[in-house]
């Protein structure tokens, strides 16, 4: 019989394998992720502990940290989506082999990037009148101080995100893992000594979590401008003959990381605006919410990390002129993301508890009991739609490192629109609760996970570059 035929599974064996080996194929890729994902899971595992040590502080800067915070990355997401896409710059001149060309886009990028940090500073006035119009009065003066003090780490932010694409651009992603390591762990060292006061530090509660991140972003800024300042960075990719004003890389860069950058901040505008209307449902809905999110965030940030790998080696094949091993790279990709998710998701449904028995120390059992029922149902929620989030996350990265953000840009404001004219109907004439926003929440992820995915198929980005065509 054919099953008990030796030879005849001589081939899918040959396919499995070459499906690892090959060139693009699930090994590369997961070698060049798993230092993102590292590195993003630091992200993470500091989101995490944050919200718990906030939570064991209070309910109400648990509850308060949330909206405050995506408020904090809503400014600055188009800044960081312009400076992120320095790494599709740099993956496409890597793989065209052209390395003063990729110092002379990270000048121009960090340059790009200091414009934005007195735009930061302004906002810190309009933030209690944000919360004053949205959130639950309890949270406004928490929530006020929680902004106005991350205001002065944006540009950190901002600045850390264009130099990891020197790196992240040319797979050296072991140094991104270290320094976003490092930078995490001075960030909760802080938070231990600032929120409730120890080693003789004051109890600053909120603030405190918001000075260490404040402090954790401006040590990344340190910590890559060492190293890409090190003497054969800069002469090997003319990082010293690129500070000048470039005014035909501005352009370039401007052109299509402002797609990207937009893309990015009518995502999260539109989620925290969801956000904001859901405040109205009162301290608990929002508790509760800040608390899935977190836990959620064990089965997304890492896929960022991913999401940057694919987003790299997309780019370097199109650089190269190679698009079958950009789609290799893709799917390759997209295979590692279904697996990870689709066991985070099994967890979420079948032992929820792991994730929120660290929340238990210093809360009253009967607050935690109430917090726990409700967030059980909500991971739920988050089970059913983060193979969905895997799909956005890896079919964006691939379209964004081939240079197709125009087409990104317009489906996201599209999707946005619909989210959030929905969600006002809903909360406003529809009563809708914390269960039918959670619902909304899930289609809209739904949706940018297909669209995407159908975008990839139909196969334009395969045309496109956003390096000077002559190079390829």
């Amino acid at each position: 019989m054919l099953m008990n035929n030796p030879a005849a599974s001589e081939p899918e064996t040959e396919q499995v394998a070459s499906w690892w080996r090959r060139e693009c194929g699930v090994r590369e890729v997961l070698f060049m992720a798993l230092p993102l994902i590292i590195s993003t899971a630091s992200w993470s595992l500091t989101i995490f502990v944050d919200r718990m040590l906030l939570l064991w502080y209070s309910t109400e800067t648990m509850a308060a940290a949330l909206p405050a915070g995506m408020l904090h990355f809503t400014m600055i997401c188009f800044p960081i989506g312009v400076a992120s896409y320095i790494n599709t710059f740099v993956a496409q001149y890597h793989g065209a082999d052209q390395p003063k060309k990729i110092g002379l886009v990270l000048v121009q990028g960090v340059k790009l990037c200091v414009l934005f940090i007195p735009l930061f500073l302004l906002s810190i006035p309009l933030a209690n009148w944000m919360f004053m119009s949205t959130s639950d009065p309890s949270l406004v003066g928490l929530e006020t101080l929680y902004f106005t003090v991350l205001a002065y780490g944006a540009g950190g932010s901002v600045l850390a995100a264009a130099m990891s694409s020197f790196f992240t651009g040319r797979g050296k992603t072991k140094i991104v893992m270290i320094v976003d390591s490092s930078s995490c762990l001075v960030n909760l060292g802080l938070d231990l000594v600032l929120i409730f006061g120890y080693l003789g530090f004051p109890e600053m509660g909120i603030e405190g979590a918001a000075w260490a991140t404040v402090a954790s972003q401006w040590f990344k800024v340190i910590a890559y401008g060492a190293i890409i300042l090190m003497p054969h960075n800069r002469h090997h990719y003319g990082i010293t003959d690129g500070n000048r004003w470039d005014w035909a890389m501005m352009r370039r860069l401007v052109r299509y990381g402002t797609p990207s950058g937009m893309q990015l901040f009518l995502e999260v505008a539109a989620f925290t605006i969801f956000l904001l209307m859901m405040g109205n449902l009162g301290t608990e809905a929002m508790a509760v919410t800040s608390l899935a999110f977190s836990i959620n965030s064990f089965a997304f940030v890492p896929l960022i990390g991913l999401g940057i790998a694919i987003s790299t080696l997309v780019g370097r094949e199109i650089g190269s002129g190679n698009t079958p091993k950009a789609a290799t790279a893709t799917w390759s990709g997209c295979a590692i993301a279904l697996v990870y998710t689709g066991l985070m998701g099994v967890l979420y449904l079948v032992i929820p508890d792991i994730f929120l028995m660290a929340h238990k120390s210093g809360m009253d059992p009967a607050e935690f009991e109430s917090l726990r029922n409700t967030t059980v149902v909500l991971l739920r929620f988050v089970a059913a739609y983060c193979i969905f989030d895997a799909l956005n996350l890896v079919f964006v990265n691939a379209l964004k490192g081939a240079g197709d953000v125009t087409f990104i840009m317009i489906i996201s404001c599209a999707i946005s629109i619909v989210q959030l004219t929905a969600g006002w109907i809903g909360l406003n004439w529809l009563d809708f609760g914390l269960f039918e926003c959670w619902w909304l929440i899930t289609a809209w992820i739904f949706t940018l996970g297909i669209t995407y995915l159908f975008r990839f198929l139909q196969g334009s980005w395969k045309r496109m570059k956003v390096i000077e065509p002559h190079l390829v």
